[in-house]
């Protein structure tokens, strides 16, 4: 870890009067650096040079690489969380509003493979700086709160069947949405197809949705 005394690096005028864009744009282009070169590969004079920032700058508003690498990582899950709390699932019916929120998951890792890729590198960790956050932890809990309420709702009514604990079924939303992004390369190479073609896609979509809701739907 570098000290932020030893950086003699002059911050520039113009972006220290607009100190939460720098730090957003910091954070973005950081995104992309950890998720291409993971944490030990990830150069922060690179960062730097991208932002137009200096080392002493992100060192100043991130306390250290690491520091930036798990402001990344809270950055990342926050966006997928955001926006599935504004969904307004509590005004769908359960099985709309399940396979809504299946639709948005797999869209929001097509969308965003630099997600993917940083939950893989935290992976590689063993989730050592997302054991030490506790803001992902609180920005994940809403996740299972969601979907709690659709199972619950979901089960009152009787149209799901099948008892499942709803971390477990996120898990499985999850994963079925991960997969397809995390090994693209390697599994369109070995069995010659391009998931990402936009009929592949769009039955893909479908399939994982009708997959869970068929799961959720028939009695055990």
């Amino acid at each position: 870890m570098e000290d932020v005394s030893q950086l003699a690096e002059t911050t520039p005028p113009a972006r220290a009067r607009d100190p939460e864009r720098t730090k957003q744009d910091i954070l973005r282009v950081a995104a992309e650096e950890f998720a291409k070169f993971g944490l030990s590969g990830a150069r922060v004079d690179a960062i730097a040079a991208r932002t137009h920032t200096t080392k002493r700058m992100i060192y100043y508003y991130f306390g250290s690489k690491e520091g930036l690498y798990v402001a990344v990582l809270e950055r990342s899950y926050s966006g997928i969380r955001q926006i599935e709390a504004h969904m307004k699932l509590d005004e769908l019916d359960p099985e709309t509003a399940l396979r809504r929120l299946i639709e948005f998951n797999f869209d929001y890792h097509e969308a965003h493979p630099e997600f993917v890729r940083l939950v893989m590198i935290e992976n590689i960790h063993n989730a050592e700086h997302v054991r030490d956050s506790e803001l992902l932890r609180r920005t994940n809990s809403p996740a299972i709160e969601v979907l709690t309420d659709i199972l619950e709702r979901g089960y009152k009514t009787g149209v799901f069947k099948r008892q499942i604990e709803p971390r477990e079924l996120h898990m499985m939303i999850s994963a079925l949405s991960f997969y397809r992004v995390s090994n693209r390369a390697t599994f369109g190479t070995l069995y010659s197809i391009d998931i990402g073609a936009a009929r592949a896609r769009e039955r893909q979509r479908r399939y994982i949705a009708d997959s869970i809701l068929l799961l959720m739907t028939t009695p055990e």
